[in-house]
């Protein structure tokens, strides 16, 4: 059984959180490594109403959990609205409960604010987005509630895996994509 730490209370002094669900949180979370500014990504769940739930009960779709990435940044360095403009070019926001073959409440798209001005930049993403999909932007916006972090194999499995067919097939393709449009924004160490 994997040690599951205590929810840190908020970000280090002069960094914001931003929590985003987006599909399989491996993806998201590989992606948000590469960017600049960002300080941690962790892989959690939110949204739901079941106490710390575990893996397994939120594959199965019944604790309204969804698979995130709370992410740490420096605002100094990267901006709320970049890490939108990432999330939005890395999955598709107009699948209802979907990425691809993940399918489930769990896989749905949704940005979970933590302040009024986050649900601001995240409406007016959306709504600048829009007329260019084809579809409606199904991405909810919701507060930040009930977030618990994933088990710790969870953490990093990417950068830990990239030989597993899910990594090989699923999230590299996405952490190409993400190479190729925001090169300029990776890490140097990336």
């Amino acid at each position: 059984m994997s040690i599951r730490f205590p929810l840190q209370q908020g970000p280090r002094p002069g960094h914001e959180f931003a929590t985003l669900a987006g599909g399989c949180f491996w993806c998201l979370e590989a992606v948000y490594e590469e960017l600049e500014g960002v300080v941690d990504v962790e892989s959690g769940y939110a949204g739901g109403h079941v106490e710390r739930p575990n893996y397994r009960q939120v594959c199965d779709g019944d604790t309204g959990h969804a698979e995130v990435v709370r992410i740490e940044f420096d605002p100094k360095r990267v901006s709320y609205r970049e890490l939108l403009e990432v999330f939005f070019a890395i999955h598709d926001p107009t699948t209802l409960n979907r990425q691809g073959n993940d399918v489930g409440t769990q896989y749905r798209s949704a940005i979970f604010y933590h302040s009024p001005e986050q649900k601001r930049i995240a409406e007016d993403v959306i709504a600048e987005a829009q007329p260019h999909y084809a579809s409606e932007i199904v991405t909810q916006v919701v507060p930040a509630t009930n977030y618990f972090r994933a088990e710790d194999y969870h953490q990093e499995y990417f950068k830990h895996n990239p030989a597993q067919s899910y990594c090989m097939f699923v999230v590299a393709p996405k952490v190409e994509k993400f190479r190729r449009t925001f090169a300029a924004k990776r890490k140097k160490s990336a």
